[in-house]
């Protein structure tokens, strides 16, 4: 795995149209949405003890959490993926699944996760097997991401973020979501060995630091 770093901070209305034209100025949009704009859904697993939650919530140093993942509500390309965090680096890790086998999975068959050539779908299967993980709750919101090619940065900026509380309907594009009740923009910024002078100027607010917000964990505050 590779890990990576990792800022996050919450920023508001105003922040968000400061940070923009920043970046606008000094990195390119992401060339996988309209211009760097997109819409996430996902999907994420936790057990009846919630696991990865508590692990968040308490900053356990070394956690995981899995999560399926789709964009622009195009269910023909949906992940599987794995974030792990560890002395606060994070490394994700992502196999292509098809929506007809996360269908079978929403409806309680598991058996196709359990493939040896497909090592992330057997990790999770044993680990559904073992701590009893299952789909969790629908997290979906709004970006807006930048790139910058020295330091491998990628600048992203979340907003619009709805739960579907305990709903596990994932392929249902008219599922109901409702916002959270902190609108807030989350901006992430992630890079590999060191952050160029110029995008940490950038995305530097007077009175904003760097915060451990968790959407999953601000989605989960509904159930």
């Amino acid at each position: 795995m590779k890990f990576r770093h990792e800022w996050k901070h919450e920023i508001n209305a105003s922040d968000f149209i400061t940070i923009t034209q920043r970046l606008s100025a000094v990195a390119r949009p992401d060339a996988h949405g309209n211009e760097g704009n997109y819409i996430i859904r996902s999907l994420y697993f936790d057990n009846s003890s919630d696991k990865a939650l508590r692990e968040k919530i308490d900053g356990i140093n070394r956690r995981e959490k899995f999560r399926l993942r789709y964009y622009n509500n195009d269910i023909s390309y949906i992940h599987l993926e794995k974030k792990s965090k560890y002395n606060g680096l994070s490394s994700k890790e992502l196999v292509q699944v098809s929506n007809t086998d996360v269908e079978k999975l929403l409806n309680g068959k598991y058996q196709w996760l359990a493939d040896p050539k497909t090592p992330l779908t057997n990790e999770l299967y044993s680990k559904m097997m073992s701590q009893g993980l299952k789909p969790k709750t629908i997290v979906e919101y709004e970006r807006k991401a930048y790139i910058y090619k020295p330091g491998n940065v990628r600048i992203t900026l979340d907003y619009h973020i709805r739960t579907g509380m305990l709903s596990t309907d994932f392929l249902n594009k008219e599922c109901i979501l409702i916002p959270i009740r902190n609108p807030n923009v989350i901006m992430e910024v992630k890079w590999d060995g060191f952050l160029p002078e110029i995008i940490r100027d950038t995305v530097q607010l007077k009175g904003r630091f760097s915060s451990a917000f968790s959407k999953y964990a601000a989605c989960r505050v509904y159930g």
